[in-house]
């Protein structure tokens, strides 16, 4: 019994070793979260069978690139509170900076104007006409020329504001689209 305990309780041989697996872990965290980033928005927004195996590959890859040769409980534990700690910390950085959350999470993105496709806008993002049939189909719509706007969202999601909706005045202040 004590030597499972043991096993299962095993540890990183140095202290170097597991400041090295904090640091790596760390590293690639940072990484994966600017690599993520750029594919786009709309990554997000509609995961696919192939951003599954993306992510479930991901992980697979860098997970030898944070704890190496290390496979103890506690390189785990470093790894995964090194994880923890990173997240908790850029959370904490987008919410004090509006520059870096802007910088990191984007802003929305107007794509249909008053029933018009913006294509410059929907190629750079990588969204289709079929992608934007389909937001619109979800929202009891048919055509473009029913739909005042159309924004894709910081995650990723489209939602549409058809012509014929009612404006309701709040007091809550929201940032404005840049419009075309």
């Amino acid at each position: 019994m004590n030597k499972w305990l043991a096993v299962a309780m095993s540890y990183p041989a140095t202290p170097i070793a597991a400041v090295a697996i904090a640091l790596k872990t760390a590293i690639v965290y940072l990484f994966l979260v600017l690599g993520l980033r750029l594919m786009g928005k709309r990554e997000l927004g509609q995961m696919t069978i192939y951003d599954l195996v993306l992510i479930i590959v991901l992980a697979n890859a860098v997970q030898n690139a944070m704890v190496g040769d290390d496979t103890t409980l506690g390189g785990g534990v470093i790894a995964a509170v090194t994880l923890l700690i990173m997240n908790r910390l850029f959370s904490s950085i987008m919410t004090r900076s509006t520059k870096i959350e802007r910088l990191m999470v984007g802003e929305p993105l107007l794509i249909v104007n008053d029933g018009k496709i913006i294509e410059a806008r929907c190629k750079r993002e990588g969204i289709t006409h079929e992608q934007i049939m389909a937001a619109l189909r979800e929202h009891g719509l048919e055509k473009l020329s029913q739909v005042h706007l159309a924004v894709m969202e910081v995650d990723g999601t489209i939602s549409i504001v058809p012509i014929d909706s009612v404006v309701h005045k709040t007091k809550h202040h929201s940032k404005a689209l840049r419009l075309p």
